[in-house]
Formats: C-alpha cells, sequence, structure tokens
C-alpha cells in the first residue's frame, strides 16, 4: 500500500512545530529535568515517533474530508468535521501521552491532574492553529483554482465567438467583390482584368492577416491602401482616401480588417459619382484613437444589408473587452471611432 504524499504546508509546518510540542510535553513532565540527557535521548525521540503517528493520522483525515466536501459552498460541513475530529480526538491524543508515561513510568514519569488539563490545553491550542492555517491555505487553492477554470472557461468562449467573427469576414469580402467584379466584366473587361489582379494580392494579404484576432495600425493601414486601389479600379476620382496617421500609433492594436469593413460599409451605403465623390477620412487622435469618417450621400435605393459590418466590429471590442467603440452620425457625416490597444494591454 502506497503511503499518501502530505501537503507541503503540513510537512514543513509539523516539522518546524514537532520539537517545540515535545519540548513543551517534557516541560509539563519533567520541569526542569527535561534538560537532562535522558529526556532528550529517550523521551524526546518518543514524542516525535507518538506526534508522527498522530499527525499522519491527522493528514489522511483531512484529505478525506476534502475529498467528500472539496466545493467552497461545501465549507461549512468540511470545517465542522475538521474541527469535531481536533477538538474531540486530535486533542485528547496529547492526554493520551501522559497516561503511557505514567503506565510504563518511562523516566519515572508519575500522572498528576494538573498535567492533564496543561496537555489538553497545548494539544487544543496547537491543533486549531494549524487546523486553521491549513483550511485557509486550502479555500485559497480553491479560490484561486475555480478562477483559472473560470478564466480558461471564459478564454475558450472569447475564441469561439471570435472565430465565428473572423469566419465571417472572408465570405463577406469575397461576396461583394465577386459582385463588383460581375459588374465590370460587362461595363470594362480591362478594368475587370485589372481589378481581379489586384483583388487576388489583396485576398492573399487578408487570407494571412484575418488569422489573428488582432492586427497593427501600420499593417491595417498597408492593407487598406491595396483594398483602396480595388475600388477606384472600379469607381476612380467618385471615391477619395485621405489618411494621416501618426507614426507613434503604428504599433498600436485593433481587431483584424476594421478598417476594411468600414470602407467597404462607406461605399456599400452611399452614392458616390465624378460630380459628388464620396470623401473617406482615416485619421489618429490623441487618447489612443483611430476615426474613419466620410461624408453622407445616402443611396435612394439601400443595398442588401447582411450586419457583418459595424456589428461584426463592436462584437470584437466587447470581447476584448475594450471600451470607447463609437458611432457618430449627423445630417453631414457618418463616424466610427476606433479605440487602439497597447501591446502590453493584450499580453494581459
Amino acid at each position: 500500500m502506497k503511503l499518501m504524499k502530505p501537503p507541503r504546508l503540513e510537512l514543513y509546518t509539523f516539522l518546524f512545530s514537532m520539537p517545540l510540542i515535545a519540548m513543551v510535553l517534557n516541560l509539563i513532565m519533567y520541569d526542569d529535568k527535561w534538560k537532562s540527557a535522558e529526556a532528550w535521548m529517550i523521551s524526546f525521540p518518543l514524542l516525535f515517533l507518538l506526534g508522527t503517528i498522530t499527525w499522519y493520522g491527522h493528514v489522511l483525515y483531512a484529505d478525506w474530508a476534502e475529498r467528500k466536501f472539496p466545493g467552497l459552498e461545501q465549507s461549512s460541513y468540511r470545517v465542522f468535521m475538521k474541527m469535531f475530529v481536533t477538538v474531540f480526538v486530535m486533542s485528547p491524543a496529547v492526554v493520551l501521552i501522559f497516561f503511557l508515561y505514567d503506565h510504563f513510568r518511562i523516566l519515572g514519569y508519575q500522572l498528576r491532574q494538573l498535567d492533564l488539563l496543561k496537555g489538553l490545553s497545548v494539544g487544543l491550542a496547537v491543533n486549531l492553529i494549524f487546523e486553521t492555517l491549513y483550511e485557509a491555505d486550502y479555500i485559497f487553492t480553491k479560490v484561486k483554482q475555480t478562477s483559472t477554470e473560470k478564466e480558461t472557461l471564459i478564454q475558450m468562449q472569447f475564441s469561439q465567438e471570435f472565430d465565428t467573427l473572423k469566419s465571417q469576414v472572408n465570405p463577406h469580402f469575397l461576396f461583394n467583390c465577386f459582385n463588383t467584379l460581375s459588374s465590370l466584366i460587362t461595363v470594362d473587361k480591362g478594368k475587370a482584368e485589372v481589378f481581379l489582379d489586384e483583388l487576388s494580392k489583396v485576398y492573399r494579404y487578408l487570407l494571412r492577416n484575418n488569422q489573428e484576432g488582432v492586427s497593427t495600425v501600420e499593417n491595417e493601414i498597408k492593407f487598406i491602401e491595396s483594398y483602396f486601389r480595388l475600388l477606384q479600379t472600379r469607381h476612380g476620382e467618385a471615391v477619395q482616401l485621405n489618411m494621416q496617421i501618426e507614426k507613434e500609433y503604428y504599433p498600436y492594436l485593433l481587431p483584424s480588417l476594421t478598417l476594411q469593413l468600414l470602407v467597404e460599409n462607406v461605399v456599400k451605403h452611399n452614392s458616390l459619382s465624378k460630380n459628388k465623390p464620396l470623401h473617406i477620412d482615416i485619421f489618429t487622435t490623441t487618447g489612443n484613437k483611430l476615426v474613419v469618417s466620410n461624408n453622407l450621400q445616402r443611396r435612394t435605393v439601400k443595398s442588401a444589408s447582411h450586419g457583418v459590418g459595424l456589428e461584426n466590429i463592436k462584437a470584437k471590442y466587447q470581447l476584448l473587452k475594450v471600451k470607447g467603440f463609437q458611432i457618430i452620425e449627423d445630417n453631414k457625416n457618418f463616424t466610427v471611432v476606433l479605440p487602439l490597444i497597447w501591446k502590453p494591454a493584450m499580453a494581459g
């Protein structure tokens, strides 16, 4: 039968406290004679042996109680069982030592009534102190474990939901691009070829970068420049892009493909022509924010919406637990404010 390995805290506290307990018990039984060589050679090892047996029995019982009532909500039952044994078993076990010493006349010891009271007090005090310490350690460990488990579940849910949001982007992007390509083929085959060539480059980039949940501002800017060339292939001067991005914000993060979704939304829901071009401004502001704004030129016939764009971005920010995402609309402009995320914040 394999012996149970005692918890480290209980082992260390026992090894530290048992010599002191043995010293106190010898002092109670032998008064000044506790310093004698005989006491050190016979009584001390004997008390240590008896203490080890009693302590290990308690370790086994405590382990059983913790397995029977492991939950934090079961703490009252577990504490009651431990305290019951501490008061009515462990502490009286110290008194039993005095009877054993008296019965076998170890080093000539004779039982005195006052010795029993002192021994019981020592046993009760020591056991209550250490039992409280052990239970507090158990609860602390359990709370930490429960917290870790909850965090793991939240993280798993986060990853699952984020993957779902990412998976929405690629089909949505392709659907819109193929619609554009289809239109161009019937209107201008030359432009269609240029568009298809640009699309292959952009989509390779999209596939590579959408594997990650977040992307740097620098990468998002590079991608939106490539994507804008697609738009210009079809619309020419009817859509114009102006970007003013402070380089200090390049290392900051935001959900991948956010700018592409926003620019796509702008073009989708607004009318545009060479005489009335659509202006899209992307710029950074103080407070670690990236702003995407456009002049409002609502289409008279609304495009079919799949609810992917703004809702997708909003949901990602909610999952990332980053506040500050805003949508601002007035009679002239439609603006989206994106909070930028500093890398150490993502690591936490």
